[in-house]
Order: C-alpha cells, then structure tokens, then sequence
C-alpha cells in the first residue's frame, strides 16, 4: 500500500461549523451495526459477547406507596389469561458479534503480542531502527526480555484456527471436554449433541387438544444420575515465564458445561448468556467448605439489559399473559423444568415442587386455537420478557417523568452549561420517550432562590410561561398547584420557546449561591405523587439551605491516611434524602461541571441509593468546541434512552444457594430485593452467593427478574435463567473461574472498603485476596512446588495479576499525592457501575499501534462490515517506539501518542501539518484530511469507541488528547498512568508485582 499523497491540509474550524455539528437536529438515534450471521468473524480485537450470561431482572413485593407489586400468588391455573394477542416472532434476531466468530491465531491478531508481520508502510524507518528501544527516560520493566511475536499457549489451551468450528476449536482458548460429555457452543449453552434426544419423534403428548407429542426426557431423572467427563480442563502455566497477553481478555469466558439433556428444549438460546450475566465459577462447589478452600467468590455480574434501546437488543417478548410460577419460590418457569404427568404439571428446577400447567399455556387466545408448548418463547430462550398482567400493578403505569434541576448561578452562566444544556434539550425533545405520549417535563432553576416554571399547554394561545420565584428554603412550597410538569405532546411548542428563552433570563446573573439541597426537596415534592427521574445540572457547590457543603479539599491530605475522610459524605443529607427519594420512586442523575472543588464525594450519594448515576465534567467550558460536543452527545443519548420505571430486582436459586450481598446503585430494600426508581441500561450489578446446604444436584439454576414499568407504560417483567455444572474438585473449581467477573467483584468490593476504610485498606485488601489465590492453588494443585522459583496459575486467571495491579493503579485507588478527591470519587462512580467489557477496559486499557498495523485495519471486515483493530499490545513503555503513532484508550478517555521521532511523512499524512512541532496537542480531533491512512486513523479512533460491538450501553463519548512525547510534560505523565505495566508514580511494575506475589507465595 502507497503512503496517500503530501498536501492536504486540515479544514479550519469555524463558529458556524461548530454550531452545525452541536446543535444539528439529534432526533434521529444512529443504526444498529448491521445484523450478520452469527457464523462471520467480528473484528479480531474486539471481545466477543460470546452469548453472554445475562443479566437478572427483578420482581419484589410493594413495601412502599407506588410500589408495583409482584402478587404472591398466581392467578389460578384453570383461568383463561386475559385477551392478549399471541406473542409472534421466532427466535432472537443473532447479533452481528455472535457467538464463536473470532480468531486468536489468525489474520490481524496472529501476532498478539506484538505487531503482525507486513502491514502498513514504516514510513521510511530503517530495520536497524526499527528496534528502537522505549521513549526517552521512563523507566522500563526489569524484565528485559523481547515481546515474543506471537504468543505462546500453554499446551491445551490452543489458540483456535481460523475455518474451526468452536467445538474442535477449544471454544476460543479453552480445551474441549472429553467426548461423551455435551459440547458447549458459544456462551456454554447445551449443544445439539446434549439434546439430541429431544428432538426424536415429538408425537404421543396429549396437550389441551394438539396433535400428540411426545414429553422431552425429564432433567429431574439426568440432575440425579451421577456426574461422568470432565468438565473444563485445569492447564497450570507459570506467570514469569508465560507472561499475560492483553488478547486473553478478549476470550470468552471458561465455557459452561452442563449434563445431557439439562434443558426442556433443544434450543441454543436456552442457557444465559454472558452478555447478561457472569458467574464468577462456571462450576459450582457443592459444599461451602469446598468454596472455602479455594479462597475463590462465588458472585453473578448481572446486567440485564445489551443496549440503550430495545431495537439494538432485541429480546424474546411474551405477549399473552400468560405466566407460570412456582407456587413456593415463585420461580419463572424456564427452559430448565421438568415436564410430569403428561405434561399437565412441571417441577420447579429450584425447590423441586410439583406445579400445575396452566390450561392457558397451550392455547393462543387471540387466535382461538391450540399453540405447540415447545415453540413458547420462555421454554426456549433464557433471557425473555414477560408482560405483566394487572396483579404485578397496585397503580395504573406511571408516565415518565423528567423533572430538570438546572443550576443558574455566576458559574454556571459564564461556562456555558445554562445555554448548552438548554439547548441540547431542545433538539433533543424527539427522542425523549414518549410513545404512549404521556411523558411529562418540568423546569426549576436553582441560585440563592428556587425559580419555578408554570408552562401553558399548546392550546392556549394567549398564554405565556411565568417565572415563579420562592426565596424561603427552610420550608420550600409549590406556587402553583399545576401547570409546573406539563406532557411534552400537549405542551410541546411551549416548551420549546421556554428552552429557547431559559439562558437569556439568567445571562446577567452575578449571584455565587446555590440552594440545590432545597431545590431538590422541591422537586422531591413536585414529582414524588407521580415518581420520575430528578436531572440535575450544576456547576457550583450546594453552598445554602438543606445539604450545605464546605470546601473540604486539602492538599496536605492527599495520599495520606487521612485522604479516605475526603472520599466520604460531607453531608448526611444526602444519603437521607436519596433513601426518601427511593421510596417515592424518584431517581436522581447528577451531571456535575464545576472547575472548582464540588464534593463529588458528597453528591454522588444521590444516584447510588436511586439507581442514578454521577457524570463528572471537570474544567468544562462550552467555548471549546470538543467539551461542548462531548455533552451534547452524551445528553441527548441519556434524554433518548429508554429505562426501567418502578423497579426492583430479586435473584433466586437453587435450594441450598442463597444471595448474600448486593453492589450496585439501588437501594436494598429487604435482604434480596433491590429497589431502582428508574433502572438504567448502562450499569451492572454483583451479587454474592452464599453456599447454605450441601448441594446433591449435578447442575444447580440461578433466575434474576427485573419488574419494571417500561417507558411506554407497560408493566413487564425481564427474567434471566442461568444454569451452572456443580462440582466436588477443586480443580474444577479453579479451571471454571472467570477472571474478569472475579475482577468485577472484587472492583465492587474495593470500592465498598475504600469508602469505609480508606484506600490503603482497599489496595491491601486486593494484593492479600492475589497472594491467598496463588498460596491456595501452589498448597492444593501445584503439588507445593513451585518448579525453578516460578509463580504457577491456572491458563484462564493468568490476566488476574495484572488485572488487580491495573485496579490498584487505578486513578480511583491509585497511591498518589496529586489526586484530587473530586476526581477520585467520580473514578470510584465508574468502578462500581461499568458493564464487565467496559471495566476491563478501564481497569486495563487498550493500547494500538497505528503507525504499523496491519493493511486490514482501519478498513472494514469483508463479511462483518465492522472496522478492523490493529491488535491490541500490552500496556508497557517497551512496546512503544520513538517514531511510533500509538492510540491508548481506558473507554473514558483516548490519547494519541505521538513519538519523538515521528517521521514528516506521518504526520503530513495524519495531522496535516509539515512538522511534528506544528501538531495541536491537548484536547482535540484527528482533521479529516482526503488521505486513506488519516481516514483509517480516523476509524480506528472510532471503533475503539464503539460500545455496541462490546454488548453493552453507554452515552460516553471520550475525549482524545493529542499527546507529543516532546511536547506538554504533565500530559504525558498523565497518559503514561494508563501504561499499567510500567513503574510510574508510587506503583511497581508488572515484573515487580509478580516478584512481591513470589516472595509472598513462598
């Protein structure tokens, strides 16, 4: 490939441009990626969803007014359902990253450890300098060896070839059960091998009329038969001499090898995908001395929904109304139950009881006519949604409400957040939610004093918006008793000329003082009858009325003992306040802009007791264009999505299993029922289980439902069934961990014991639970010799090291002095709120080289269509060369590093400029120049982005920072903390931290 001709120059920006781009009309949400068979191969670097584990809905009971509530008992099993049309649609649509597509020993990947051979033009670099050593003065890893080309697995853990099918491959990296055991496919669902028997002769089966079908095996009889085969192989590897390469964390998760004939149906759908939920063990201890032993959790990392719109992920919806439940656990029957008594009765696959097959389930009402019982959706897939009928109600389907909370102080005027914010809502106003149009919006702007808005419906002519303004704060009240939350249909053109008008009414004001603790009591008050989303937009420190905050930032702190107290709440209020607000079913979403100290700490309470979030802006100005876009990006995104309303979750399972301990954003309203006023798409949560009884089945359930009442008024509930392989070996155990839901946990946990003990507790608590990991598996599976001073672990936990180190490395946890405790806080937000995919990328980031990679990347995948990555390197100085282009990216924020020695013809052709000195460094873009290798930077920079390819949802769109080697020396300190490998600061080096854990171990 030709390196793209010299001159072309980037276009200048201008004002006009940058008002076309931010407010260009944003009603239209962006395409899915385009849908492919499940067959293709998604872009290498990417980590597949792997027919992901999903994520548990919740159900509960109603302790509180608003409540919906989950009855107690079914509606009898005689009764027809109410008319409902008959749920229509086969199978879930398969994503275009399905399952088993992706190649670790082929094409842009084969050199996972280093760069592929070929590719792109070095413009010009002489071979002998081709092995320049890393970038000038930083210190290297004191292992000085040469990055392998390719990396080297373990024997048994094969890379799987290109062409293979996943059962011959390994299942991307792990071994495949002996023969005679079922063949997981992709995500560790039964294989058609496993089922076979199902699907021999289905006639012989009176159901309600149909023509005869046979039953399918009972589980019960295979749950009680003894456990024959292997279930995933144990391949010990040393962690000094087979070094971790950051592909690994792209495989999938050990696969989940359940017994024959487990499932009702022989559907590939019918076990959780790891998407939604990860355990973990993907083989579970049958006794709580065994899970003791290993020093391994025993959690789910539950996310239970794969985007921020339905329409990207689509999930089997169950129309009719119809549901059957376990009379004493009130399971959700699932493709795990058995079938008795010629089908008239099922038993539980929890607590075993016997139930009654409502007469209903095998009838279509809407049609009039029998239905085949195997083609039902909840029989078939693990994650379903059910529509609920009026007893999960004890009030009619609240609308959704949005209630703004914006900041109209000195600060927030002279920033530019007023008019942004404003703004973005206007042209945001079509994708808000509003398909049953019942949607409700009101305004309150916040100084020394409350400023309500009365909006007038569309239909009264004469009519103005008025401004009402209450100075008392002791004792806020609401001037007018109505027109403050008006629908967005009947009052639509009002509100946009109120929106239009909202900066110019405030633009002359001086006023330092912000009573948001008493505008939010307000809001409290104005919408607690009806429950909604409380979004603030604040610049300034609540500094009057209710939840006052001191400036409590002091530099002499940081990287104390003392610096835990800066992490904790200045202010009982706001935890109070958020627990009231939960009980109303009012959610509150914090975005946060102050260049000065704001007491995330404190803030940030609201959304973690509401089911809210907390979005950090700091230093923000809308005068420069990419602050200005990163918001009005993110807003809109958060204005269209489509959340959960009234919500709570429960996970149930398998007697002798119980849910212990739940982390996440909610309120935990009894011991296993989580309460969410709104339930986001962009968070998971961890659930711990604890192991009560001995367990004698050879595979045990865990079921999560989210009851919820979705943005267009209907009450549903979203169940997840997950099925797991149990165990008496400890090698098992160790063999089935999953090293990134282990590192999820224990990212939970940390934050739970930095925020109690500070974070010297938190980092000790996460290098003791490494060195009891490798002390437990040396004692017990590596006989207690360590062969030649090595340190041995299992093949797929040989990312946890680094993955813990990166952790502690972590802007939230990471020993420093210079760590505001602002930013801190919002990091600890993140690291107890990310999706997996995008906490490991977090916790270790992505680093690329761009001035090398391979002639695929950039481009789009021939049968994919989706843009190819260059292969990922590991985080460390050694891999960067002096005439390098390299992007690194931790999902919140991107940096392009650009080399000392970086030839002109590289920069020409990327930057658009003669000269490396002439490159903008700083918070930027990469111009948009008519070369081919800029538009494949350009789409690399992109796809690292993309969200969607990871299944998962998000509004954050990060900054990139051009980042000159030579350049700005605090922004190079700042992108060299992502390289977790190296030594930097107060924190090790990888090789350093495998020799503490050595000395530790022996």
């Amino acid at each position: 490939m030709r390196p793209p001709p010299l001159g072309f120059k980037s276009t200048p920006w201008s004002a006009s441009a940058l008002a076309a781009e931010l407010f260009a009309d944003r009603c239209c949400p962006p395409p899915p990626p385009p849908a492919t068979s499940s067959s293709s191969n998604p872009v290498p670097a990417v980590a597949p969803p792997h027919r992901a584990m999903s994520a548990p809905p919740n159900d509960g009971y109603a302790q509180y007014p608003g409540q919906q509530m989950e009855p107690e008992q079914p509606a009898p099993a005689g009764s027809p359902p109410p008319d409902a049309t008959h749920a229509h649609g086969g199978k879930k649509k398969k994503r275009g990253y399905a399952a088993g597509a992706f190649d670790v020993g082929a094409g842009a990947n084969a050199a996972v450890g280093g760069q592929a051979q070929g590719g792109a033009p070095q413009y010009g670099i002489p071979p002998a300098q081709q092995q320049a050593a890393g970038y000038g003065g930083y210190p290297q890893p004191d292992a000085q060896q040469p990055a392998p080309q390719g990396y080297q697995y373990p024997q048994g853990y094969g890379a799987p070839q290109p062409g293979v099918q996943p059962q011959q491959a390994g299942y991307g990296g792990y071994q495949a059960p002996d023969q005679g055991y079922p063949t997981p496919v992709a995500g560790g669902q039964p294989g058609a091998s496993g089922v076979a028997g199902i699907t021999q002769g289905m006639g012989g089966m009176q159901l309600g009329g149909q023509p005869q079908q046979q039953q399918p095996p009972a589980p019960a009889q295979a749950a009680q038969a003894p456990r024959v085969g292997p279930l995933n192989h144990l391949y010990p590897t040393d962690l000094m001499n087979q070094p971790f390469s950051v592909s690994e964390l792209d495989l999938p998760p050990p696969p989940i090898v359940l017994p024959p004939n487990t499932s009702v149906t022989p559907s590939p759908d019918a076990n959780c995908p790891s998407r939604y939920i990860r355990s973990t063990l993907n083989a579970v201890p049958t006794t709580n001395s065994l899970l003791k032993k290993s020093k391994l959790p025993f959690a789910l990392v539950i996310q239970p929904y794969g985007a921020l719109h339905d329409d990207e992920d689509p999930v089997p919806i169950v129309q009719d109304q119809v549901i059957s439940r376990c009379r004493r656990c009130r399971t959700y029957i699932n493709p795990f139950v058995t079938f008795l008594d010629h089908g008239h009765r099922w038993r539980c696959n929890m607590c075993n009881l016997s139930n009654d097959v409502p007469q209903a389930f095998d009838w279509d009402a809407a049609a009039q006519q029998t239905v085949d019982r195997w083609q039902r959706h909840e029989l078939n897939h693990s994650v379903v949604e059910f529509v609920a009928p009026q007893e999960y109600m004890v009030r009619p389907p609240q609308p959704l409400v949005y209630l703004f909370l914006f900041d109209v102080s000195y600060a927030a005027v002279s920033n530019g957040l007023l008019a942004t914010s404003a703004r973005t809502i206007l042209d945001s106003l079509n994708r808000i939610p509003n398909a049953d149009r019942r949607t409700r919006l009101g305004f309150l702007a916040v100084d020394t004093s409350l400023h309500y808005f009365s909006i007038p419906k569309d239909d009264d002519e004469n009519a103005e918006t008025n401004m009402l303004v209450v100075s008392d704060l002791d004792e806020p009240f609401l001037p007018v008793p109505h027109d403050l939350l008006v629908p967005l249909t009947e009052s639509r053109q009002s509100i946009e000329k109120f929106l239009q008008k909202l900066p110019d009414m405030f633009q002359n004001n001086q006023s330092n003082g912000s009573c948001m603790g008493s505008a939010l009591r307000a809001g409290h008050k104005l919408i607690s009858a009806l429950g909604g989303k409380i979004v603030v937009l604040t610049a300034s420190l609540p500094n009057i009325g209710a939840g006052k905050l001191e400036m409590r930032e002091d530099k002499k702190l940081l990287g104390t003992s003392k610096e835990g107290s800066l992490l904790q709440t200045g202010n009982s209020f706001y935890k109070s306040f958020a627990v009231e607000c939960s009980k109303n079913q009012v959610s509150i979403d914090m975005f946060l802009f102050s260049s000065q100290y704001q007491d995330v700490a404190s803030l940030s309470n609201l959304p973690r007791y509401t089911g809210g979030q907390t979005w950090f802006y700091p230093g923000w100005h809308a005068s420069r264009p990419e602050d200005a876009l990163k918001f009005a990006s993110e807003f809109s995104d958060y204005l269209s999505s489509e959340i959960g309303l009234e919500a709570v979750l429960r996970v149930r399972a398998t007697t002798g299993l119980r849910m212990n301990t739940f982390y996440g954003n909610f309120f935990n309203r009894s011991s296993d029922l989580c309460a969410f006023p709104a339930f986001p798409r962009d968070q998971c949560y961890v659930v711990e289980v604890a192991i009560d009884e001995n367990i004698t089945k050879n595979f045990v359930c865990l079921q999560a439902a989210v009851l919820h009442t979705t943005c267009n008024g209907e009450r549903r509930i979203r169940v997840l069934t997950l099925a797991l392989p149990t165990t008496t070996n400890l090698s098992d155990v160790y063999a089935s961990a999953d090293q990134c839901a282990i590192t999820a946990y224990f990212s939970h946990k940390a934050v739970e014991r930095t925020l109690g003990s500070g974070l010297e507790a938190a980092r000790d608590a996460l290098q003791a639970k490494l060195t009891e990991l490798l002390q437990t598996f040396k004692k017990e599976l590596a006989g207690g010799s360590m062969g030649g001073g090595g340190l041995q672990f299992p093949a797929n936990l040989r990312g946890l090291p680094v993955l813990f180190l990166g952790l502690i490395k972590n802007v939230g946890l990471r020993k420093s002095t210079q760590i505001p405790s602002d930013i801190r806080s919002a990091a600890l937000c993140l690291l107890s709120t990310l999706p997996v995919p995008l906490l490991m990328r977090y916790i270790y980031p992505r680093l690329y080289s761009l001035h090398d990679m391979p002639d695929n990347a950039g481009m789009p995948d021939e049968e994919t269509g989706q843009i190819v990555l260059p292969p990922p390197l590991n985080l460390s100085s050694e891999r960067l060369v002096s005439y390098g282009l390299y992007l690194i990216d931790d999902g919140q924020t991107q940096f392009l590093w650009v080399g000392r020695d970086a030839v002109p013809q590289l920069i020409a052709d990327v930057f658009g400029v003669e000269d490396r000195t002439q490159v903008h460094v700083g918070k930027g873009r990469v111009p948009e120049l008519e070369g081919d290798f800029n538009e494949r930077v350009r789409a690399v920079v992109q796809k690292s982005r993309d969200h969607r390819s990871l299944g998962v949802g998000s509004i954050t769109v990060p900054h990139l920072y051009v980042v000159r080697e030579d350049g700005e020396p605090s922004l190079k300190l700042w992108a060299q903390t992502l390289l977790v490998e190296d030594r930097a600061d107060q924190g090790v080096s990888a090789a350093q931290w495998l020799g503490v854990l050595r000395e530790k171990v022996s």
